[in-house]
């Protein structure tokens, strides 16, 4: 018996120490982040929106943090593959996703299988900002202004438009634009802005809903013609242009949103971390003059803040959807 006891009582101590030890370590780990690369992983192609943001915005955000952040684009289903891995990485910080309207708050109601819940399989560490979809058509088109598009539409049932893809934001600002104005169009998704401009700008295609950056320089150019913009507000970069609500859709409006998300039950030390770090990153003056000239309105936010918008985007666009019957296979 005695024996018996001094083995408890000698593991009770190692117990208590090894206890001791471990939350400190545990301390030290978060204040330490980040001690290597951060991987940035955006779900779409190379070369568009997401993707500006995500290479403007990262090199400052590694420049404050010390490590390098390394970006990846690993596009496909709407954006899902991407922010798929991201859920399914550990929770240390090192990766992290470049998450949007799309895939934190539409995908889930149109696409039959996604796998993951943006609710509950996300970190929210802060808000990148917002950008502004154009409605636009080729210069070969015979209108000039929306009310002129809803009465061509109307006299040629069919009319094909183009997006960069199914279930995108633009997808379904050109949904809520045909149930609005009760026009027949028919949805022509392109894998990315780049080709869609392209089958544009050589007359293959007419109308198109696009993300502002990427067709901002076509518009400055006159190769394309800017009908209005989609968002609440006028975008600065095209004052002239309406939104469709002044052009005659009162209460339309669709805002897409970006923001950075880890996977679920990231440390608190690590989500602060990374949210000074992108917030300061945003509030440069050269970071926002650069987006702003591309048409993206940068804006960080708290971590809180950009889970409020994920679950209260995620209940709105679930009743858009259904409502405009927008599904994909």
């Amino acid at each position: 018996m005695p024996s018996y006891r001094f083995t408890a009582r000698r593991r009770a101590i190692l117990s208590a120490t090894l206890l001791a030890f471990a939350v400190p370590s545990a301390a030290f780990a978060a204040d330490s982040f980040p001690s290597k690369p951060i991987r940035f992983i955006v779900p779409y192609a190379a070369g568009g929106t997401t993707d500006l943001v995500a290479r403007t915005v990262g090199q400052r955000v590694a420049e404050k943090l010390g490590q390098p952040v390394v970006i990846e684009n690993r596009p496909g289903a709407g954006g899902n593959i991407g922010m798929d891995a991201v859920a399914k990485a550990p929770a240390d910080g090192y990766t992290i996703g470049f998450g949007a309207i799309s895939t934190n708050a539409l995908n889930p109601h149109i696409y039959k299988h996604v796998p993951f819940d943006p609710r509950r399989d996300f970190t929210a560490i802060s808000l990148l900002g917002t950008s502004t979809i154009v409605l636009e058509v080729s210069e070969s088109l015979p209108v000039k202004t929306v009310p002129e598009l809803i009465a061509y539409a109307k006299a040629h049932p069919g009319l094909t438009y183009a997006t960069a893809g199914t279930g995108t934001s633009m997808h379904l600002a050109g949904a809520m634009f045909s149930q609005v104005t009760q026009t027949n169009l028919t949805h022509v998704p392109y894998k990315g802005s780049s080709p869609a401009i392209n089958d544009m700008l050589g007359g293959h295609i007419q109308v198109m809903f696009d993300n502002l950056p990427a067709s901002l320089p076509h518009i400055q150019a006159g190769k394309l013609r800017a009908l209005a913009v989609a968002g609440k507000t006028r975008s600065p970069s095209l004052p002239n242009v309406p939104t469709l609500a002044e052009a005659g859709l009162p209460g339309y409006a669709v805002e897409p949103w970006f923001g950075v998300y880890g996977p679920a039950n990231l440390p608190a030390p690590v989500v602060q971390a990374l949210n000074t770090a992108f917030v300061e990153a945003l509030a440069r003056p050269d970071v926002r003059d650069k987006l702003a000239q591309a048409g993206f309105n940068p804006k960080g936010s708290s971590a809180a803040e950009l889970q409020t918008l994920t679950q209260t985007e995620y209940e709105r666009f679930g009743k858009v959807a259904k409502s405009a019957g927008i599904t994909v296979d």
